[in-house]
């Protein structure tokens, strides 16, 4: 009995002493955390695009790269690894070291729908990464073919009544933003239309531009180049309000009350960053996108600038990651 004791009392001492040790150190390791902050980085850091290049995920992730290049004074090196509806490039992330040299750009798919559309998804959005901060809100664009005769979503939506076989749509990918407010916007107008998914918005570009399919839904920064130039038709786009610059009409204004399903990008670290890397890289981030030249590029592609703090961002993703759950089940998309 005394052995027992004894052996007792040893234990909660080195459990005391431990604690007080962990305590006196606290101070040197906030203090080593903050130095390491004020002078991240000292060497590249790489932004893994978990999307295919031209998308509006890769050119959303090169014009911060390059703006936080110049403010940091180190390459910021754009890594594209698509795949898996951006669960590749993410996965990689949230396995990378904690040191905030290696991030991701997360957007409305790998972030947020991913979470419900996928069973067996290599990572959690909320428990894997320490959220820095968002960058940018962007429209989906319903567009045509030149030839399909509708000017607005309306015509389509009457046209699709009228020729259900004939209005075949294609999407960035099954599941992916486009994919589904698609799939909204026909529940609500009670139409039919045949899904064929791409495999990002360069493919899917190519076949509207050739009129191999008549409708199309992307991401308005990578159409908008051929809507400026008359080569595609803009029907509507998923932002809650009209883009009044550009004469850009929302779904919302064209019959359908509280039509917002915009989708949004915004750069995550692997869980276990220090949080004063992830305070300096979300403050960092924010004062790039404040900035006019960076603005202007965001506006011509149809991107909103929309910088947060980490801890908005979290909550954010939070009310994404509710939003999203509704829309896959309306769906009935699902991926194995």
């Amino acid at each position: 009995m005394t052995y027992r004791s004894t052996a007792f009392n040893l234990s909660r001492r080195t459990a005391v002493l431990g604690g007080v040790t962990a305590l006196a150190l606290a101070p040197f390791a906030s203090a080593w955390a903050q130095d390491a902050a004020a002078g991240f980085p000292k060497r590249p850091v790489t932004l893994v695009v978990p999307y295919t290049p031209g998308g509006p995920t890769d050119l959303t992730g090169r014009i911060i790269g390059e703006a936080l290049a110049k403010k940091w004074g180190q390459p910021v090196i754009i890594e594209n690894r698509p795949g898996a509806g951006g669960n590749i490039g993410s996965a990689m992330v949230a396995k990378a070291q904690p040191d905030g040299y290696t991030v991701v750009l997360g957007v409305t798919g790998s972030h947020a729908i991913n979470k419900w559309l996928y069973k067996n998804l290599p990572y959690d959005p909320q428990t894997d990464f320490e959220p820095i901060g968002m960058a940018a809100i962007y429209a989906n664009a319903i567009v045509a073919n030149p030839g399909v005769p509708a000017n607005t979503l309306q015509e389509l939506v009457a046209l699709a009544r009228k020729e259900p076989a004939k209005y075949a749509y294609g999407s960035d990918g099954n599941g992916a933003a486009s994919h589904l407010s698609m799939e909204l916007v026909k529940a609500q107008a009670k139409i039919e239309m045949t899904h064929i998914p791409y495999k990002g918005s360069a493919p899917l570009l190519n076949d509207l531009l050739g009129g191999t399919v008549p409708v199309g839904i992307t991401g308005l920064p990578s159409a908008a180049p051929y809507i400026q130039s008359g080569k595609l038709k803009l029907l509507a786009i998923t932002s809650a309000r009209d883009y009044s610059g550009n004469n850009y009409p929302s779904i919302a204004s064209q019959g359908f009350a509280g039509f917002d399903t915009a989708a949004f990008s915004g750069i995550f670290a692997p869980k276990g960053t220090p949080k004063a890397i992830v305070d300096k890289m979300s403050a960092d981030l924010a004062a790039v996108l404040g900035q006019d030249d960076v603005k202007e590029k965001m506006h011509k592609l149809g991107l909103e600038v929309q910088p947060t703090t980490s801890a908005e961002f979290a909550a954010f993703l939070s009310r994404q990651i509710a939003q999203w759950r509704e829309a896959v089940q309306i769906s009935g998309a699902q991926v194995d």
